[in-house]
């Protein structure tokens, strides 16, 4: 990894490393191009976890900073994420670092704290967080426990769109993937073609939702009630029964 004083100019390097690589905004769109194929079979067992000290500060940051809810839902998305990845995207270059750090803070602005503390949407102030927290060098004397600043500006640029749905235009390869783990898998149940029933189960039994559907629904009515601007409202005002009726996890909950 590159050290903390990495210049920030976006080299090419870093645009496939970090994850900066362009891919369509539409998730329907992306997925018509690729082979379908049955996903197949993924158990955590066979995922792995980064255990760099970057990935172990921000871990430690997220387990004392989420509800459990909150942080079991994050390791969801990123052991979905890194299936679909495999099965569908193997040309995607990222790290599984990179993934791993947007997963972990994607929704460290939905806190019962943050939300209520800032009147920037979630995810705007979710971005803003992760920034600073990645680039932190006054907890940590280990150089390497610090993100260059191209990783971290992915992991930020990925969780302020990650609720920006397009049918035009582009976003991150690890932004797209983080919409579809977080948002069409764990959260609304949609594109179930993405991951096999018993990677789900598997997921699922390691890091158990309890009542996330709720607690999530619950999240976004809250939202939209302190802030009526937010960018929660672009989902619409059927977003939380969309997040209650998710069918696909409704035997996980």
């Amino acid at each position: 990894m590159a050290p903390a004083s990495a210049p920030t100019d976006i080299t090419l390097d870093s645009v496939s490393v970090y994850g900066f690589t362009a891919v369509p905004a539409s998730a329907s769109l992306l997925l018509s191009t690729t082979t379908s194929t049955a996903a197949p079979f993924i158990p955590v067992s066979e995922i792995p976890v980064p255990d760099t000290a970057l990935s172990e500060r921000i871990k430690r940051y997220a387990q004392s900073n989420l509800p459990v809810p909150t942080y079991n839902h994050s390791l969801r998305v990123y052991h979905y994420g890194f299936a679909i990845k495999k099965h569908l995207f193997p040309s995607w270059e990222f790290t599984d670092e990179a993934y791993f750090l947007t997963c972990l803070l994607h929704d460290i602005g939905s806190t019962e704290e943050n939300i209520t503390k800032t009147k920037l949407s979630f995810e705007f102030y979710g971005g803003l967080l992760a920034l600073n927290v990645l680039q932190e060098t006054s907890n940590t004397s280990a150089p390497e426990a610090t993100a260059a600043p191209d990783l971290a500006e992915s992991v930020a640029e990925a969780i302020i769109r990650h609720q920006d749905f397009r049918d035009e235009g582009k976003i991150t390869a690890v932004g797209q993937l983080l919409q579809l783990a977080t948002t069409w898998v764990d959260n609304v149940g949609a594109h179930t073609e993405l991951v096999h029933s018993l990677t789900i189960e598997d997921i699922s039994r390691h890091f158990p939702r309890r009542g996330w559907s709720r607690c999530f629904a619950a999240t976004l009515r809250k939202e939209t009630e302190l802030k009526p601007w937010c960018h929660t409202t672009v989902l619409g005002e059927g977003a939380s029964a969309r997040v209650l009726g998710n069918k696909l996890m409704a035997p996980y909950e």
